[in-house]
């Protein structure tokens, strides 16, 4: 069975949903960002710090590469993984990708609940937050946009609608 890899943007759920997931397929979860903090032993803000936001990109499209060569694993990708280099094709073509779709409205609130440090995001007011995001979104829609299966999660708004979340995942991917 392929893998099945979660993309959307920041704060969209695709942890929270993709941990969800692979527990009820009975698969292992992998968020990407995590493992490039544990084989760097650094947050990914302190490598984006550090080195900057294209060597980071780098950085993450060879480890997206290793990642998702591994079998029958519900994988998480960050908000901006599938927007460079050839990665969405490169996702398309070895497992089932699913984006995860929200307002600008819905990720705002999610990012003002989460807390993880942001490097796009930081001293950005409400106001300028909204903007931010939705400009960002619409840059990245079309990226997004191209996974094989769409799940809007603008009903998100409860813990108890992850399950809700991942049985429409399920019921789409699963035959």
């Amino acid at each position: 069975m392929k893998s099945i890899t979660l993309i959307g943007y920041m704060c969209a759920g695709k942890t929270i949903i993709g941990k969800a997931l692979a527990k009820s397929l009975g698969r292992t979860f992998y968020d990407l960002d995590w493992y490039i903090e544990e084989r760097f032993r650094k947050k990914v803000p302190e490598i984006f710090a550090e080195s900057g936001e294209e060597k980071f990109r780098d950085l993450e499209n060879r480890m997206l590469h290793e990642v998702a060569e591994f079998e029958n694993i519900v994988l998480s990708c960050g908000g901006g993984t599938p927007c460079f280099f050839d990665n969405m094709d490169y996702l398309n073509s070895l497992t089932e990708t699913c984006y995860l779709k929200a307002s600008p409205e819905t990720l705002c609130s999610h990012i003002a609940m989460s807390r993880g440090e942001r490097p796009l995001l930081k001293g950005k007011n409400p106001e300028e937050l909204k903007t931010f995001v939705t400009e960002q979104l619409a840059l990245r829609t079309p990226f997004y946009e191209k996974a094989h299966h769409v799940i809007d999660i603008n009903v998100l708004d409860s813990f108890d609608k992850v399950n809700y979340i991942v049985d429409v995942i399920r019921n789409k991917m699963l035959p």
